[in-house]
């Protein structure tokens, strides 16, 4: 399991004195032991795990644009190395093409045919990618494609 995997990693980081990524992963680890408590539960599953992992992420991306902004590179340079760490527990993207090629079938089968369809085939083509895309790129792409129609 994902968790698992992460308490491994955090215990080799640890011996290996990798500090960056023995923090990265121990905060990673309260926030899933967090979450496992807050659904009673021991372990959570990999969806579940890979849910807090994409939070983590999605919050070092807004505090890398803040740095970036007040004009502090070294703070930035930090985040973007922690979200680097994080970005290595999640399963491997899909590539634009295939991404494409899910959105024009969820498309085709569903029968959109406007951006008022939007609702049903992002619901469509995120249950089909799961975790293997981002869901801005899916949104994104398929604006582009309804639009197009």
């Amino acid at each position: 399991m994902l968790e698992e995997k992460i308490f491994s990693d955090y215990k080799e980081a640890l011996k290996s004195k990798d500090s960056l990524r023995s923090s990265v992963l121990s905060f990673l680890r309260a926030e899933l032991k967090n979450v496992a408590m807050s659904k009673n539960r021991d372990l959570l599953d990999d969806a579940d795990c890979i849910a807090v992992i994409k939070k983590q992420i999605k919050r070092r991306e807004d505090s890398i644009q803040q740095f970036r902004q007040g004009n502090r590179p070294d703070l930035a340079d930090k985040e973007e190395k922690e979200s680097l760490i994080l970005k290595d527990y999640l399963p491997p993207q899909l590539s634009v093409a295939d991404l494409s090629r899910i959105i024009e079938e969820s498309i085709t089968s569903l029968g959109a045919s406007g951006l008022q369809d939007m609702g049903r085939v992002m619901k469509e083509v995120t249950s089909r990618t799961g975790a293997s895309a981002d869901a801005r790129q899916i949104s994104e792409m398929v604006r582009i494609r309804l639009a197009a129609s």
